[in-house]
């Protein structure tokens, strides 16, 4: 008979240490559900009555205001990472965060409601996301993001805010002269008190399932792939949903392409600027995460394009490409010889046959209208 070691035997107290360690963990993840569910809810309500206060679309307060609201525990983690020349957390928040956005939150958020899409995604802030993305992949194939690519990233954010302001004028409809004058400074309160209940309840879901993860023997790399990914996108990810719920879909969407264009100018530019020898770019990122990021942005424009709208079918593609991604970062983090063939799968059959599915029905739409 084989004998199995058990590893070092641990006290009694420790193991009622650990498991009151991991009460407190469970706590915390409750806490933070409850906080992102009320500050999403707050955060949608102020953002829909400030757009009818200001007489601007919702779509412009969720490409903007909401968008660069939720997008805050991005600017924390990356920032943070690149003070503490971490550059492979500050890089790999902001691409996971955007593919995040695409193929999960979105994905969720056309299940629970078909999103109808606004003109203006598809004939500007779509292909702007593309452009961007594709520009970040050029700077960064040097192998490093440093201060000067930063403060063009930046010069970018602060153009595309110029350029939404902009719209928003152009497209804003008289306000109602009976509406009483604090209706905007109580919708701004709201959208204020709403961001900052979002980024309290993702940062104790994230700090409890670290402890959880952790005290079940998950590695730092596996979560750091997968649970602080996903958690600074918790606040885009309740919002977007709770939006949708509310029929609120212009912010549902415009949250998610906003705040994948302020990632890749504002966070990722004010994590090189702030990094003291710039965001070393590693060879991994530059053959798989990077592509990757692009290919989800390049997704978008016939999904948007195809009847305007994304229907519960399209969610749940996208949805089921972010569990393959989750399962490949997975398997492929612990060397596993099933992530080989997950990824051929998905780079020589998947990926292709939904591409031609896409590119037909955008021919299908384009011959269909007049």
């Amino acid at each position: 008979m084989r004998i199995v070691p058990l590893g070092p035997r641990r006290s009694g107290s420790d193991i009622f240490f650990a498991e009151r360690l991991t009460m407190v963990a469970f706590g915390l993840l409750a806490v933070g559900l409850v906080a992102l569910v009320v500050g999403a809810e707050m955060l949608v309500r102020g953002a829909s009555r400030l757009a009818a206060a200001a007489g601007v679309s919702s779509l412009a307060i969720g490409l903007t205001v909401v968008a660069y609201g939720t997008s805050a525990p991005e600017v924390a983690v990356s920032v943070n990472a690149a003070l503490h020349d971490q550059a492979d957390i500050a890089l790999g928040n902001v691409v996971g965060s955007n593919t995040c956005n695409v193929l999960l939150i979105l994905g969720i958020s056309a299940i629970a409601a078909p999103l109808a899409v606004s003109s203006q995604l598809v004939r500007i802030d779509v292909p702007l996301m593309i452009a961007v993305s594709l520009g970040v992949v050029g700077l960064a194939y040097d192998g490093v993001l440093g201060w000067g690519d930063g403060c063009l990233l930046l010069l970018g954010a602060a153009a595309y805010t110029v350029l939404q302001l902009v719209l928003a004028k152009r497209d804003s409809s008289p306000v109602d002269p009976e509406a009483p004058k604090v209706s905007v400074m109580a919708s701004i309160l709201l959208v204020a008190f709403g961001l900052a209940t979002l980024v309290l309840g993702s940062r104790w879901m994230v700090d409890g399932a670290v402890r959880i993860a952790e005290a079940w023997g998950v590695s730092q790399l596996v979560i750091g792939l997968t649970i602080v990914a996903i958690g600074t996108s918790l606040p885009e990810l309740v919002t977007s949903l709770v939006a949708s719920l509310r029929g609120e879909r212009d912010i549902a969407v415009g949250n998610i392409v906003g705040s994948n264009l302020f990632n890749l100018t504002a966070v990722l530019g004010a994590a090189a600027f702030a990094s003291p020898a710039g965001l070393p770019i590693s060879a991994e990122a530059l053959r798989f995460d990077l592509p990757v990021m692009v290919g989800v942005s390049v997704v978008c424009l016939p999904i948007f394009f195809t009847g305007m709208t994304i229907n519960r079918w399209e969610g749940a593609l996208l949805l089921a490409y972010y569990v393959a991604y989750v399962a490949y970062l997975v398997l492929e983090s612990q060397r596993h010889h099933a992530a080989v063939a997950l990824g051929d799968a998905l780079r020589w059959f998947v990926l292709p046959m939904t591409a031609l599915v896409l590119v037909t029905l955008a021919m299908k739409e384009l011959r269909r209208r007049p």
